[in-house]
């Protein structure tokens, strides 16, 4: 615990005192090393320790949020009167008792990333770094990052809800560049979790660097996409890049709340085919966007969003659900005890449905597949996206054709979710960190391969094509 529970119980009286119904306290500690590597050599080995305080204090519709890296006690009973006073309320002081709740997951760290040697890093980043290089002569750049975490937190509120938490996540990032002097490609692969060094039992920085350099050969080597309305297969090992962006921004309960989200007031409502479920889950073990706790000590949850088609659930925080009269559903984070939480996706996809992924193929006589998405934009108020293509190939005749490069996606998330007619059983995880509102938080998303009998795929005119 980053303090006692006497100074925690002190400073959230001394919130109360000075206005305001609810007081909550943040604490963190949090060690991070950073490694990169580009133009062949490392570039940087940083590490890091910061830690602070966030203090908020609710009062009716008005919040109050101030935050000190000072963690004596005076310094932080200091800073909720102020943060207090700022809520403009009559005092509420009242006698706090904590209790612990219980988490629904335990993660268990087999080798914490402080455990091993600077030097061992930086040998594993120069492995992916020469691996990537030797795939081909027309590898331009490779760029490598490591990335680890040891999160402490101590979160304390006025409901007497008092948890300790420690979140310890690693990340590696290849990303290969190829031209052969006409055209640029790249090719990005990444893996990370909530794991320890542990991760790299089961990931081989190597392979995993061949893979990226690969793909960017690949799309070096590939015919301009087609343009045009057609079927998409998106495949499980895409990642669920799709369903985060198009979808799950949409089931943010502050955004529902303030009318920014295509589906606001549609609880209970049909919003997508009768085969799709999405769900939301911070328990599952491992993964980049799990975590025992929320950022507001309430347990990380599995919440169903949408099932069999219906729109069941909103993921919320403390203060949206406490504007509904409700629970929240373990999705309060913030990316630091400088930020205030709010509602944020953990690990969100679709469901594996009961179709085989090889069917779905040879049964789409053309069209486009998707094996690996790139970046886009997506307006939450509607829900139209258009996503940039990283790795897609033709379909022609129910089989795997040539692969093609510059491909994108445009539609509409709502539209594409109703339309979907194929769903696998397979399901492919991808990581990423997620922004919103200036916060970026660690999350995973994923989806089994899923046909969308009709998308619009814009394409590109080669230089070759040019009359």
């Amino acid at each position: 615990m980053l303090l006692p529970e006497t100074d925690l119980k002190a400073i959230l009286q001394a919130a109360l005192q000075q206005g305001g119904d609810f007081a909550e306290i943040f604490l963190e500690r949090r060690r991070t090393t950073s490694i990169g590597c580009e133009e062949n050599k490392i570039e940087r080995v940083t590490s890091g320790f910061d830690q602070g305080a966030g203090i908020r204090v609710i009062a009716g519709e008005n919040t109050a949020y101030g935050y000190s890296n000072d963690l004596s006690r005076e310094s932080l009973i200091e800073t909720a009167i102020l943060v207090g006073k700022a809520v403009q309320s009559q005092p509420r002081p009242r006698e706090i008792n904590f209790t612990r709740p219980k988490s629904r997951v335990k993660f268990t760290i087999k080798k914490r990333p402080d455990q091993v040697a600077v030097e061992e890093k930086v040998n594993l980043v120069r492995r992916a770094n020469d691996a990537a290089r030797a795939v081909d002569k027309r590898i331009a750049q490779v760029t490598v990052g490591y990335g680890d975490v040891i999160q402490e937190v101590t979160i304390a509120n006025s409901d007497g809800t008092l948890v300790d938490d420690e979140r310890v996540r690693c990340r590696l990032v290849v990303n290969a560049v190829a031209t052969d002097g006409k055209h640029i490609q790249t090719g990005y692969e990444s893996a990370g979790g909530h794991q320890g060094w542990e991760l790299f039992e089961s990931v081989n920085p190597e392979e995993m660097a061949r893979l990226a350099a690969r793909r960017a050969v690949m799309m070096l080597e590939a015919r301009p996409a087609p343009a045009g309305k057609m079927p998409v297969v998106m495949a499980g090992e895409a990642g669920g890049t799709m369903i985060h962006e198009a979808c799950g921004h949409g089931l943010e309960a502050d955004l529902v709340q303030k009318q920014l989200s295509v589906y606001a007031g549609k609880k209970g409502q049909k919003v997508a085919a009768d085969i799709v479920t999405v769900i939301d889950d911070a328990t599952i073990p491992g993964k980049y966007g799990s975590y025992s706790f929320d950022d507001e000590g309430n347990p990380g949850q599995k919440t169903v969003l949408i099932e069999n088609g219906v729109l069941k659930e909103y993921m919320y925080d403390y203060l949206t659900a406490r504007k509904e009269g409700r629970r929240s559903t373990g999705n309060g984070r913030r990316e630091s005890y400088q930020d205030r939480p709010i509602p944020r996706m953990t690990n969100t996809y679709i469901a594996p449905g009961k179709d085989d992924a090889a069917a779905i193929l040879r049964d789409t006589k053309y069209g486009l597949l998707v094996k690996r998405m790139g970046g886009g934009q997506v307006n939450t108020t509607n829900g139209d996206f258009v996503f940039d293509v990283a790795e897609g190939y033709l379909i022609q005749d129910g089989q795997i054709g040539p692969a093609v490069r510059g491909a994108t996606l445009t539609g509409n998330g709502p539209e594409v979710l109703r339309i979907i007619d194929r769903v696998a059983g397979d399901l492919g995880f991808s990581l990423g960190i997620c922004g919103k509102d200036g916060q970026g938080v660690p999350v995973g998303d994923a989806q089994p391969t899923i046909r969308i009998p009709e998308l619009v795929v814009g394409g590109i005119l080669d230089e070759g094509d040019k009359e």
